[in-house]
């Protein structure tokens, strides 16, 4: 892989990590186009590296709000007599736990079919058909008119299951999530920016687990296409956001359907 190639691709995952449109799914196809071997362990290597340039960004958007719940979840370590009461009275805390539950099912799911889902970024196909599958996610939410209710533990498990459902490339991460969060009744602006924050302990721990194997085994994709890669990701990744909760606030979610069929679509004619 050159720089100019890990740019492009670094690009197309930052646009596309936030925008319901599976950035996995458009990272697969830019290989295929470019000509990339989509099998190989050092790509799904750096897609790990530009999924982390993401963190970044969302890191540089909310970083006031994680500084807040952090140190929520910091003062009711330091007094857990008072936890049921802070839990109640703190929606960073309650945010926090949220984010947590999530990490149930898609661990569990990460620990039982870890190599079949590496496996499935070697397949242009299969791609195309699950960005169909989106589209579809995306669509729908046109039936759940004006959502406006809050977050709970269970609500918080089931967003969990979609986020695991979205390993499978095609499937759009934040679309899954949102989607769901929206089919529960939650909020528009809250189901976007728990989205976007319950990403970051999943491509964390991702990336240390793939750092941990890189030591291993060794880097197979060299350092400057690894580094370029990730700085597009992160200041497009920044732009995205923005764009997605303007998106999301306007309840214009399906329009990102109809691209998903296209381009599923497409691929399936064409590949």
């Amino acid at each position: 892989m050159t720089w100019w190639e890990a740019a492009i691709l670094g690009l197309v995952q930052g646009l596309t990590e936030f925008l319901p449109v599976s950035s996995s799914g458009h990272l697969v196809l830019g290989q295929y186009v470019l000509g990339l071997d989509t099998a190989g362990a050092g790509d799904v290597t750096f897609e790990v590296f530009v999924h982390f340039g993401t963190v970044l960004s969302i890191i540089t958007v909310y970083w006031r709000r994680i500084f807040d719940i952090t140190a929520e979840v910091f003062r009711a370590a330091a007094h857990p007599a008072e936890f049921g009461t802070r839990y109640q009275e703190s929606e960073g805390l309650r945010f926090a736990l949220f984010i947590l539950v999530t990490l149930i099912p898609t661990g569990v799911v990460y620990v039982l079919f870890k190599d079949p889902l590496e496996a499935a970024f070697g397949s242009p196909r299969l791609v195309c058909g699950m960005l169909l599958v989106t589209g579809l996610l995306l669509l729908l939410t046109v039936l759940r008119k004006n959502p406006n209710g809050r977050l709970s533990p269970l609500k918080a498990f089931v967003i969990g299951v979609a986020q695991s459902a979205a390993m499978i490339p095609g499937i759009s991460r934040s679309g899954a999530t949102i989607c769901t969060a929206l089919y529960q009744n939650v909020a528009p602006e809250k189901a976007a920016n728990f989205s976007f924050l319950m990403l970051l302990p999943v491509v964390l721990g991702a990336t240390l687990l793939k750092s941990l194997e890189m030591l291993d085994g060794g880097v197979t994709i060299g350092w400057l296409p690894l580094t370029v890669g990730t700085l597009m990701a992160y200041a497009s990744g920044v732009l995205a956001i923005k764009l997605v909760l303007d998106f999301v606030r306007r309840g214009n979610l399906q329009y990102f359907a109809y691209y998903c069929f296209a381009i599923g679509g497409l691929g399936l004619l064409l590949i």
